[in-house]
């Protein structure tokens, strides 16, 4: 059955069943494939998208259950100032090392600081817990999160 899709701000219409989980709906229909797979079992957050600008993990989200709902990956995330902001400060502050979680990473910050634009390191930590890293940069990733949130205030 095909399904009508926003990703970035592009329709799609896919014929997938509607249990498909949106992840490979993203990956493999619509061919954008920076949201990586993790566990598949929505504990990594590897896989975070956003839904209408709230933080999901694709990969247990049934593509029927988006509905109407505007999906954004991390291939977006470049074009908005939120994501340059988080993508320079994680640069500075050389976050990544195998890379493989970031992507996730970063879309679980910005939906963190779109609702939150000032997060103390215990809400940084809490919006960031199920995200995980094989590399143990949490404390480069909170540092980044807050470099970013002075940098939108204007104060970096």
């Amino acid at each position: 059955m095909a399904n009508q899709l926003a990703v970035n701000d592009h329709n799609y219409s896919v014929d997938v069943d509607d249990d498909t989980p949106l992840l490979w709906v993203i990956r493999d229909i619509v061919g954008l494939t920076g949201t990586k797979f993790g566990c598949g079992a929505a504990q990594c957050g590897a896989c975070t998208v956003h839904i209408d600008g709230v933080a999901h993990r694709s990969c247990v989200t049934p593509v029927s259950a988006v509905g109407d709902g505007k999906v954004t990956t991390i291939e977006h995330l470049a074009s908005t100032p939120l994501g340059q902001a988080l993508q320079k400060a994680w640069l500075d502050e050389e976050v990544v090392q195998c890379g493989y979680c970031q992507s996730g990473q970063l879309m679980q910050a910005a939906a963190l600081l779109t609702v939150q634009p000032a997060p103390s390191d215990a809400d940084i930590d809490q919006a960031m817990s199920g995200n995980i890293c094989r590399c143990g940069t949490y404390g480069r990733i909170r540092t980044a999160i807050n470099v970013a949130s002075r940098a939108r205030a204007g104060g970096a």
